[in-house]
């Protein structure tokens, strides 16, 4: 579809939205910065005109720099014919001064269809009543013609973990016991009505089902770049990790899945990618973080009430993406050949200097999880008999604080351990040379 270059920069913030309490998007945020009010702290400050200067400035086109929606009325030129993408400026209620602003992507008999921000405090397309219409304008010198959009880079990594999770998703599905209902791709109906600017109702809800199983890959990957890669931060990670967290953000939500890379790290789990979490994250070693990061995942799964009809599946997706996010990881490090170490003056009879040891079972949070989960189902059956009455979520929680136990004792042993050992040695260590004849 040929439509202006600015247009481009507001399809991809469809969907963003105002966040509820103290927190902030900083997606809006970024809005008023690039619109020039970079001193603006909160989402809640009125941000439509904020979205369209946004946009056009970073196509390249100067707004008008305010954040008054009427602003854009003396703003390029007059638009005597609709055209996509045209500057809509509308009256709000009997002040004079207050109003919105959006893009024009359509009309009908009695309404303008606008792509606008702060659209029910998000970036939606929305129908508004053509007698609140002021004036449609168009950017002055650049003429009425539209320009094709062209489609940005496209990231390597981006398509690899799209075409990923189409696989793990599958195609379309409406399972009565799936709580996200008619789904397909991993797109359900309720984000691809959010998508559409429309409301799934008992008017819509076939038409929208028809949609959705015909729904494209390519719409499908508008849909994640724009709702999940973007938003949970997919593109600042290193690839293989990149993999692992996108999956995570389609399968758990955004806000879970910057939790779970929190707490895989060793930080705060906020669910807000700052600059203590990026700190974490260029410490932390890789594939540890990738095996803690899908013990999480997995522990998430189980304490879920549908576990017992999906958990085969899902526990298979985890084992899935682990095993691709460990390729991505060998293929980025390529260690040598065992020739490349021969040449470089290593005997190939010669002991590895560090050999992976067995890993202790209580340090496994699939172990736990396991065990967790088997009590959960257990003690509430077997506490009435004592006397006692039991929930399945008392044992979680205590299971989770026993976790959290171990594994403090188990640190605090390795480091008690660790100290004794360097007072008592007497002797420099001494490497030698050790052949084998079989």
């Amino acid at each position: 579809m040929d439509q202006p270059d600015w247009m481009r920069e507001a399809w991809r913030l469809l969907g963003e939205r105002e966040r509820p309490g103290a927190r902030d998007n900083p997606e809006i945020l970024a809005l008023y910065r690039d619109a020039g009010h970079a001193g603006v702290a909160h989402d809640e400050v009125a941000w439509c005109a904020a979205f369209a200067g946004a946009c056009l400035e970073r196509a390249g086109r100067r707004g008008t720099r305010s954040l008054m929606a009427r602003s854009y009325l003396a703003w390029g030129e007059p638009a005597n014919e609709a055209r996509t993408g045209a500057i809509a400026v509308l009256s709000r209620g009997s002040d004079p001064g207050a109003g919105h602003v959006g893009f024009l992507i359509g009309e009908t008999g009695s309404s303008v269809i606008l792509l606008g921000g702060n659209q029910g405090d998000a970036v939606t397309v929305a129908p508004f009543d053509r007698s609140r219409l002021l004036g449609l304008r168009w950017p002055r010198g650049a003429g009425l013609e539209t320009r094709p959009a062209q489609p940005g880079p496209k990231s390597e990594i981006f398509e690899r973990a799209l075409a990923h999770v189409l696989e793990m998703e599958g195609g379309y599905t409406d399972d009565p016991f799936d709580p996200g209902g008619a789904t397909n791709l991993g797109i359900t109906l309720s984000v691809f009505a959010r998508w559409k600017g429309v409301t799934a109702d008992a008017t819509s809800m076939a038409r929208l089902k028809e949609e959705l199983r015909h729904i494209g890959p390519d719409t499908a990957g508008s849909i994640y770049a724009a709702r999940y890669w973007r938003p949970a931060g997919c593109g600042a990670l290193l690839p293989p990790l990149a993999l692992m967290h996108f999956d995570a953000a389609v399968n758990h939500g955004v806000g879970s899945a910057i939790r779970f890379l929190q707490e895989a790290v060793g930080t705060e789990p906020d669910g807000e990618i700052g600059p203590l979490t990026e700190a974490a994250i260029a410490r932390a070693e890789l594939r540890e973080t990738l095996e803690c990061y899908a013990d999480i995942r997995r522990r998430r799964y189980r304490m879920l009430p549908h576990f017992w009809r999906f958990g085969r599946g899902w526990l298979a997706r985890v084992d899935r993406t682990l095993a691709r996010a460990l390729e991505e990881a060998a293929r980025e490090d390529q260690p040598p050949t065992p020739s490349e170490e021969t040449s470089k003056g290593r005997p190939m009879n010669e002991t590895a200097p560090e050999q992976a040891s067995a890993k202790w079972w209580g340090s496994s949070m699939t172990v736990w999880g396991t065990i967790i989960t088997a009590l959960a189902t257990v003690l509430p059956a077997l506490g009435p008999a004592f006397g006692y009455d039991i929930t399945p979520d008392m044992v979680r929680d205590l299971g989770g604080q026993a976790v959290s136990a171990v594994q403090a004792l188990a640190g605090l042993a390795g480091t008690l351990m660790t100290l004794y050992g360097r007072v008592r040695a007497t002797q420099p260590l001494v490497r030698r040379m050790v052949s084998l004849r079989l």
